[in-house]
């Protein structure tokens, strides 16, 4: 991957795109569920929402991430989640991820977010390693989420 990978904010015009790339993901994870048409519906409202950011990677659309941004009590400031992240199987080992992953946190960072965080699933170890790779530290917390089968990460960005 070099630096003229095109990487983008995407706009309420790429809902195709987004669509497309949610519903690759679904597929990746063996969901039926939502449909294709649930997710662009659902897509519309969401590339609209000043809480919500997609970044594209490639061209044609390779890959994607989904920031979410909300005030915190605990910071003073908005927290950034790393909602989603998905490469296409064709584009994996090209770097998308990292590049994508970078491109979030300065995102929330330009946005003056303390920090951004996320879950991933404890049997994704090739997530885990770029997450950990980017600065993320992983927080488990057995009495607070029991058993379940994500980790909570979390990198501090603040100002």
């Amino acid at each position: 991957m070099g630096p003229e990978t095109p990487l983008r904010i995407a706009g309420p015009s790429d809902v195709a795109p987004v669509t497309r790339l949610i519903a690759g993901f679904r597929d990746f994870l063996g969901g039926a569920s939502p449909t294709n048409a649930e997710i662009e519906a659902t897509s519309s409202v969401l590339l609209r929402d000043r809480s919500t950011e997609f970044l594209l990677i490639g061209d044609p659309e390779a890959g994607f991430v989904q920031s979410r941004f909300r005030l915190s009590v605990w910071t003073g400031t908005e927290d950034a989640w790393l909602e989603d992240l998905f490469v296409e199987e064709s584009a994996r080992g090209e770097g998308y991820g990292r590049k994508l992953v970078e491109a979030a946190v300065e995102r929330a960072r330009s946005r003056g977010c303390a920090r951004i965080q996320l879950d991933v699933n404890k049997s994704n170890e090739t997530a885990m390693k770029l997450y950990e790779s980017c600065g993320f530290r992983a927080v488990h917390n057995p009495d607070k989420w029991g058993q379940s089968p994500d980790f909570f990460y979390t990198l501090e960005i603040g100002h």
